[in-house]
């Protein structure tokens, strides 16, 4: 097993081989019983970073959790890859990813957001990255957070990336612990409830939250019309906060 292999297996893949059996359409990254410790969400059309990163910084600045992996998907996504130290069911995670586009990604059309493993009885997961896509001929890989919006467009590498970089990619990433994702989970659907009040309750919260410097910030990252610069100054302003 070399390097990538090695991290891989530590973050994403089952802690067993027992993969679903005599299923062509299972994953490496659904064991037998259905559980997943791989998490995936991807923007597509376009796969703009600047609206992914809302939660790729969200998930670290608000809930405390570790950072997720950025990839392209080598077709028309740029995606997040949440490690999960112990596996869940392929609906709890569902549930956790939908619950984070609610909370970070609600002005965005649903269609644009894939959300893996999917909903429903098919559970259908990403593919392992990084890996040849064949209807493109483009690879999939893990990028870096500074390299990230250069691929908005072009969401692809025209040749297979390095083993030995994208393990390294990978090598200072942590998992997520169940604790962590239990309260994330509480934390995130009572925000959403919280959301669902009537709009007068909220008005204070409102206001104060107009005065957040983080706030701002995100909204000068996520800003399309803001230039390139400017919104990575912002990113890395949020960064050191």
């Amino acid at each position: 097993m070399n390097r990538l292999q090695s991290e891989l297996h530590r973050l994403y893949l089952p802690r067993s081989s027992a993969q679903a059996e005599n299923d062509p359409r299972s994953s490496p990254l659904i064991d037998r019983e259905g559980r997943v410790r791989a998490l995936v969400m991807e923007l597509t059309r376009p796969a703009s970073w600047g609206l992914l990163s809302s939660v790729w910084q969200g998930v670290q600045a608000e809930l405390g959790l570790p950072a997720p992996a950025i990839a392209v998907s080598g077709i028309d996504g740029l995606q997040l890859w949440f490690s999960l130290a112990e596996p869940v069911t392929a609906a709890q995670g569902h549930a956790f990813l939908d619950s984070l586009r609610a909370r970070f990604l609600a002005d965005i059309d649903a269609r644009r957001v894939r959300l893996m493993p999917a909903s429903g009885a098919s559970a259908l997961h990403a593919g392992v990255v990084p890996a040849l896509q064949e209807e493109t001929g483009n690879w999939s890989a893990f990028v870096a957070p500074d390299l990230a919006p250069i691929f908005a467009e072009t969401p692809w590498l025209d040749i297979a990336p390095s083993e030995e970089g994208q393990a390294t990619l990978l090598r200072g990433l942590e998992t997520m612990k169940p604790a962590a994702f239990e309260e994330a989970l509480q934390r995130l659907t009572t925000a959403s409830d919280t959301s669902a009040a009537p709009s007068a309750a909220r008005q204070p919260e409102s206001a104060a939250a107009d005065q957040d410097p983080r706030r701002f910030l995100l909204g000068v990252m996520n800003d399309e019309t803001v230039t390139l610069a400017l919104r990575i100054e912002a990113a890395k302003a949020l960064l050191q906060r």
